[in-house]
Formats: C-alpha cells, structure tokens, sequence
C-alpha cells in the first residue's frame, strides 16, 4: 500500500502474520485465516492484515474461521469491520464457519444475514459474486 507521506511517497508493509491470523492468495482472494481466540487481543494484531487485504479497489477476501476457537466482540468488530471496507472499495467478502457456538452467535447478531456463512473454502471460492447488501 502506498501513502503519501510528506515529500515522498512511504510504503506501508504489514506486520507479519501473528499466532492468530495466515494470510495467502488463493484463486484470485485474499485468505485470512484467523485461528485460535479471536478477543481483544487478537483484534489488535489483526486489524493491520485485514486493513491491508481491504485496501484495494474491487478486492477479493475470504475470511476463513475454521480453526477459531473462540470468537467475542472484538471478532465480531474484525468481522464488520472487513464488511464495510470491502463495500467501500467495491468489492466482496466471503466467510466460512462451520463452529456451532460461532455460527449461532453470527445468526444472533444478524452479520450471518450480511456474510452469509460457507461450509469449506472451496465453497467460499466458488461462490458467484454477489451484489453487496445495504449496510
């Protein structure tokens, strides 16, 4: 990512990846793999990578939950977060969760409604793109 940054141009690298997130290219989307608890902790090594992946134009993310192990507020924020950045820069975000206690949580609060849910990556991936929602 570029920004201007006085008389030059800076470069902005993310961090690298932390315990609780992978980040990799897969068929044209950026993978977030978040792992482990995702809390307040988490959030704060976190948002750098999801700014990062939803920074372009028109970018591809998936965001995959299925080694999470818990997921509170702060992974909620990650989550709605990522929603409004993407719609921002006019693209999409999938979401795949297969956690019982996680799935229940994202129907409670109505983001499963906004980042309807898949059950495998390769399901993610091939989902055809979709108009984003209101927010």
């Amino acid at each position: 990512m570029k920004q201007a940054g006085g008389d030059g141009v800076v470069r902005h690298q993310p961090a690298p990846p932390t315990r609780f997130l992978r980040v990799r290219q897969e068929r044209g989307h950026t993978v977030l793999d978040f792992r482990g608890e995702i809390d307040i902790v988490a959030e704060v090594e976190v948002v750098p990578h999801l700014d990062a992946a939803t920074s372009d134009p028109k970018c591809r993310v998936v965001i995959d939950l299925t080694r999470v192990e818990f997921l509170d507020a702060s992974g909620l924020r990650l989550l709605y977060r990522a929603r409004q950045r993407v719609l921002e820069q006019h693209g999409s975000l999938r979401l795949v969760c297969t956690d019982a206690l996680t799935l229940r949580v994202l129907r409670i609060t109505g983001l499963a409604r906004l980042l309807p849910p898949r059950p495998t990556l390769d399901a993610a991936l091939d989902q055809p793109e979709a108009t984003p929602g209101p927010v």
